[in-house]
C-alpha cells in the first residue's frame, strides 16, 4: 500500500470571505472601522486625571491610522505643553491600544499643531463640563 500524503487544506479563493487558516501566526486583519471603532473605545478609557473627561471626548486625539496589518498610528495633543500627564498618557495609549485584538503595532504621537482648545471638546464633554 502506498503511503497517504496529508493534503494542505484548501484556500478561499472567494475575495469578500476573510481567510483565518493562520490564526495566531498572523495578526488578525479586522475590518479598518472595526478596529477603528475599538481604538476609539478604549481610548475614552484614557482621562486626564485633572479633568472628568475622556481624552477621545475632550478632542485631544486629531488622526487615527491603520493599515492591514494591523498597525495603528495615533496623533494627539494634550491641553497644554506643561500638562502634568505629559509624560505618562502618551504611553497608556499605546499600552491600551496594543491591548486590542488584531493590532500589531502602535505609535502614538504627541503634536502641538493645531493647539487644543475648548472648542474642540465634544457637546458631551462641555455639558459634562458646565459650559453648556
Amino acid at each position: 500500500m502506498e503511503p497517504t500524503q496529508a493534503s494542505e487544506p484548501q484556500k478561499n479563493i472567494d475575495p469578500n470571505i476573510q481567510d483565518n487558516s493562520n490564526q495566531g501566526t498572523e495578526p488578525l486583519q479586522l475590518n479598518k472601522n472595526d478596529l477603528e471603532s475599538k481604538i476609539i473605545e478604549m481610548l475614552k478609557s484614557c482621562y486626564d486625571p485633572e479633568i472628568p473627561v475622556d481624552i477621545y471626548q475632550l478632542g485631544l486625539i486629531y488622526k487615527i491610522q491603520t493599515d492591514p496589518e494591523g498597525k495603528v498610528n495615533i496623533e494627539m495633543t494634550l491641553t497644554s505643553p506643561q500638562c502634568p500627564v505629559a509624560g505618562s498618557l502618551p504611553p497608556e495609549v499605546e499600552r491600551k491600544i496594543k491591548t486590542i485584538e488584531g493590532v500589531s503595532e502602535v505609535k502614538v504621537e504627541v503634536v502641538w499643531d493645531p493647539p487644543w482648545e475648548p472648542s474642540k471638546m465634544t457637546d458631551a464633554a462641555k455639558l459634562q463640563l458646565g459650559m453648556l
